[in-house]
């Protein structure tokens, strides 16, 4: 498959979490080398990344695998400088990996301390080991780069799960400024995207029905995003096109977080007629 002339033509790229078929990570992987870029592929799971890079090299795109344990500096280290090897540089990092325990992740009264750790150890300080590292890359080529933290909607707002990777994901858009702040002027841009009700592939096999029907109605346009809605805009922040953007944080969640809790309970009153007046 051509990947000439796309938006991101000769740019080199580094995807984490991006083994698993069907989730944003992999979507990602496959619009940026669409687009043109050369993509590493980053995941601890190496059985399943080296599947879905494999699938993506048969359609044609310039692609790499490296087994990748985000909370390890070292092995940051060797992300780099593999990618750097291979495809002589670096312009663009996806920081897409993530810890998520949504069944042992709930009240704050009941807590892990274990578990809080090992999900800022992947959510936070792995993105913030992924620009210590990619960043110097960046600066040494002289035409900076890009930078997407991907975050949440849950650190938009309270709720009773999920505290710690809320939590975590609330540090990685604060960490978002202070990398476009301190290195704005070597050309590097640093975004967020907090995707809101996505189906993956791991949501539709592990969410309740109950709760995918909480969800959809808290999107205004009725439905779960995809993946691949939220690897599109990834590129654009990746790409040229978005030379003016940074230290943004954008919502990706239907309009999940553009209403008031109430609208829910109202529009359903106004849909059945029942819409009381003042």
């Amino acid at each position: 498959m051509s990947t000439h002339g796309g938006e991101l033509s000769g740019k080199v790229a580094i995807v984490t979490g991006a083994a698993n078929p069907g989730n944003i990570g992999s979507e990602t992987a496959e619009i940026m080398a669409r687009e043109g870029a050369s993509v590493v592929l980053a995941d601890v799971a190496e059985d399943i990344l080296l599947e879905t890079t494999q699938a993506l090299a048969d359609k044609g795109y310039n692609v790499a695998a490296c087994v990748t344990d985000v909370s390890s500096e070292d092995a940051i280290k060797n992300l780099i400088a593999f990618t750097v090897e291979k495809f002589g540089r670096l312009d663009v990092i996806d920081n897409n990996a993530a810890r998520t325990s949504v069944g042992a992740d709930l009240l704050v009264t009941d807590m892990e301390a274990e578990l809080w750790d090992q999900t800022f150890a992947i959510n936070a300080r792995g993105i913030m080991l992924m620009c210590k590292h990619g960043i110097p890359e960046m600066i040494k080529s002289g035409r900076g780069g890009s930078i997407i933290n991907i975050s949440s909607g849950t650190a938009t707002g309270g709720s009773f799960y999920t505290t710690a990777y809320a939590s975590s994901k609330g540090a990685v858009e604060v960490l978002t400024k202070y990398i476009a702040t301190q290195y704005g002027p070597q050309k590097i841009r640093c975004n967020a995207v907090a995707p809101g009700p996505i189906l993956t592939s791991s949501l539709q096999r592990g969410l309740p029905h109950e709760l995918r029907e909480i969800y959809r109605r808290h999107t205004v346009l009725g439905e779960f995003g995809k993946p691949s809605e939220i690897g599109e805009v990834v590129a654009f922040l990746a790409s040229d096109r978005a030379s003016y953007v940074t230290g943004q944080t954008i919502q990706v969640d239907g309009g999940c977080a553009s209403h008031l809790s109430t609208s829910v309970e109202l529009a359903e009153l106004m849909a059945r007629g029942n819409m009381p007046t003042v």
